[in-house]
């Protein structure tokens, strides 16, 4: 893209080949890239870094390393591997056929998922992990609210909640939906457009709230969860909290607010914070391999029908994830 717009401003372009350019970095021929909401808010809004262009956009790839820096030690040529970098402005992003990716952002690919599936997990990985893990701390025996459970974080958290040994109910828009996290741990599906989600969990928790709530949606949302967070429980939340709501609620509760954006260590270069994230990443390809852990690829396009998936996203009622395939 050259320009912030539509779904249309997304183009073809052929860019010079990368070069490597530091001692410690890899290139990777991908073989997928992952879409999500970021990558559609980037394309209306403009980029990070608006000074660079063109913009190619994709935080998350995966592929099979092709040239590695004289200082790369974890990664050889033939590897395949899956990352989140890139895409926040400028030519480094993944709707490409190669990206330069520092080793310490990169982690192995699970072996029992095609690079597709790959490609589409790293961000909403990360940011459930860092969300339920790290923020809210998560224990055996817990109750845990997440918003849009069928949703591409939403369908990763679940699991993960359910993981540590806690109890999960979740917002899910039809029955279709409620059955799909079901299958995945869930233990109370709550059509939000038919009940008041509130009320359904205090009642699941005898009026108690639960100990954790994450908030993938935000909004009216986000104020409304503080009554159904147990005294003393944990609200972690995606988005900024909007101006024209009440924290009276959270405050009489007092409740711990915690705020993810798994985006922080790129748009700061903290390289400690980027290599936790690629551990994190390691640590769910295990879980994967195991199969203990899920990735619901909904549908892929191809890298030349990125506009296509944008709309996909744009519309609201994706379940799980998509992503472009690159020949």
């Amino acid at each position: 893209m050259t320009a912030a717009g539509a779904p249309e401003v997304l183009q073809l372009q052929t860019l010079p080949k990368p070069r490597i350019q530091s001692a410690t970095e890899v290139l990777v021929r991908l073989k997928a890239a992952g879409v999500n909401p970021i990558d559609t808010k980037i394309r209306k809004r403009g980029t990070f870094y608006p000074e660079l262009s063109p913009t190619v956009l994709g935080c998350d790839g995966a592929g099979i390393v092709e040239a590695v820096g004289a200082k790369v030690e974890r990664f050889q040529i033939g590897d395949e591997v899956y990352f989140c970098n890139g895409g926040l402005g400028g030519p480094r992003g993944n709707y490409a056929e190669y990206a330069l990716v520092e080793q310490h952002c990169l982690a192995m690919k699970p072996r029992s998922m095609s690079f597709e599936e790959a490609a589409a997990a790293p961000l909403v990985l990360i940011t459930a992990w860092e969300a339920l893990y790290d923020r809210a701390r998560v224990q055996a025996g817990q109750t845990v609210l997440v918003h849009a459970g069928a949703g591409g974080v939403g369908h990763v958290a679940v699991q993960l909640a359910e993981l540590q040994g806690a109890s999960v109910c979740t917002t899910v828009g039809n029955t279709q939906k409620a059955n799909f996290v079901k299958r995945l741990g869930a233990d109370l599906p709550i059509l939000y457009q038919e009940v008041d989600f509130a009320k359904a969990v205090l009642d699941w928790t005898n009026g108690e709230g639960v100990d954790v709530a994450f908030d993938t949606v935000g909004g009216e949302t986000f104020y409304k969860t503080c009554s159904a967070v147990k005294v003393y429980g944990d609200l972690v939340t995606l988005l900024q909290p909007g101006d024209n709501g009440n924290l009276k609620v959270a405050r009489q509760r007092n409740l711990r607010i915690g705020l993810e954006l798994m985006l922080t260590p790129m748009l700061m270069d903290l390289k400690e914070e980027q290599a936790e994230q690629a551990k994190i990443l390691q640590q769910c390809t295990r879980l994967f391999d195991r199969g203990e852990l899920k990735l619901q690829l909904t549908r892929t396009y191809p890298l030349a029908e990125a506009a296509e998936a944008h709309r996909a996203i744009e519309s609201g009622s994706t379940t799980g994830k998509i992503a472009l395939t690159i020949d």
